[in-house]
């Protein structure tokens, strides 16, 4: 089985991109973040053509979550658990951001999440980041309880260490790189959970994101805040992990590359 993660930087505007790696890569199952879409408006039978079964969470203009099931590997597609985790965004009477998404898989449990980026730091929405840290926290705690297999994939919105970003002084005051984003990621850890890609390239360098701005892509200017956390019943089952970074290239593409993982069936 092979999942992953894309923080798509909009649906439709990045549509034939999607469909794209959808088709070269085959993942058998795709958390899909950013899709900035209501969810009314989601182009599910796009992605029904294609062979997939879509579950999404949407959101008007910004945020978004997805989850699309390959039918030709699992005909029955995947089965909603939960969407958001019960917390309000940082403005007044705002209610909660379409930011978390649980289904089950043919067994699996798998959960597409779009952390908040936390900037401006300090902050009211960074102090919300951390909240939100907290309830994904409590959240995969009782997951774990549940002894199901898991993975949380998606857009974490933390750099966890050094060598995750090219340039450290350049990162030292964003909000992806504070000590308290990297130490609540590291709990996350603490409780047992995987690092997918950190455990089969524990030397770092590979980047999952580069800035549409300052030439960040040409200059591979890159810090890697996309992540798939496994509980121990995948770890145990996990053959490869990878970077599409030949999609960030593409016309119109999104700031993020694809990421995956292949687990024994």
């Amino acid at each position: 089985m092979k999942i992953a993660t894309f923080n798509i930087n909009g649906i439709k505007a990045r549509l034939p991109r999607l469909k794209e790696w959808l088709e070269e890569t085959r993942p058998t199952v795709a958390c899909l973040q950013e899709i900035k879409s209501q969810d009314e408006g989601f182009p599910a039978a796009e992605f029904e053509s294609l062979g997939y079964h879509a579950i999404w969470h949407g959101q008007k203009s910004f945020n978004g979550v997805a989850v699309l099931t390959d039918t030709k590997v699992i005909p029955d597609g995947a089965t909603e658990v939960q969407r958001g985790l019960g917390i309000n965004g940082p403005k007044d009477g705002e209610g909660e951001q379409s930011r978390y998404l649980e289904v089950d898989v043919a067994g699996n449990r798998i959960v597409c999440i779009y952390l908040p980026n936390g900037n401006p730091h300090p902050g009211p929405k960074f102090d919300y980041k951390l909240a939100w840290m907290e309830k994904l926290r409590d959240r995969m705690a009782a997951i774990w309880a549940e002894e199901v297999p898991a993975a949380v994939l998606g857009d974490y919105n933390v750099i966890p260490e050094d060598n995750d970003v090219w340039a450290v002084k350049g990162m030292a005051a964003d909000a992806l790189m504070q000590p308290e984003s990297r130490a609540a990621y590291a709990k996350l850890l603490g409780d047992g959970w995987t690092d997918a890609v950190r455990t089969l390239n524990p030397r770092g360098g590979m980047w999952t994101y580069w800035d549409y701005q300052a030439g960040a892509w040409q200059r591979d200017h890159g810090f890697r805040i996309d992540h798939i956390l496994l509980s121990p019943e995948l770890a145990d089952r996990l053959e490869a992990v990878g970077v599409d970074k030949e999609h960030r290239g593409r016309e119109k593409a999104s700031d993020h590359a694809p990421v995956w993982a292949v687990l024994r069936n």
